[in-house]
């Protein structure tokens, strides 16, 4: 397709600077999808394990207590805090408040602190249960 040099270029390719608030809209949308797949597919496979029987259940849980089952449940449980953390930040935006660019930019900036934060807890409780 053929460009005419004579229209303006879109202003996103030479206006905006990147900022944390834009990183939490696409981490937004990116771990909506990652829920969606990877946590369906999760659950699922825990209750087909769970209704299957306890061989079933016990194979299950083996994998998700080895090490790349931990990784993959730290990961979830990190989409599931910023998913969370920044849709209740979209909320507030959608009534109108937090405009303000140094007000965007700090609750973008707490939403990776606060799900990091969060995930960190959790799974510091989860291990110091075993």
């Amino acid at each position: 397709m053929h460009r005419n040099p004579s229209r303006p270029m879109s202003p996103h390719l030479t206006v905006w600077r990147w900022g944390p608030h834009m990183l939490v809209s696409i981490l937004h949308r990116v771990t909506g999808g990652a829920l969606a797949t990877l946590g369906t597919i999760a659950l699922v496979w825990w209750l087909a394990a769970a209704a299957t029987g306890p061989e079933a259940y016990a194979s299950f849980t083996d994998l998700a207590d080895d090490w790349y089952g931990v990784v993959i449940g730290i990961g979830l449980s990190w989409t599931l805090f910023q998913h969370t953390l920044s849709g209740i930040r979209h909320v507030v935006l959608d009534i109108g408040a937090g405009y303000e660019l140094s007000t965007n930019k700090f609750w973008a900036n707490m939403t990776i602190v606060g799900s990091l934060v969060l995930t960190a807890l959790l799974w510091i409780y989860i291990l110091g249960v075993r």
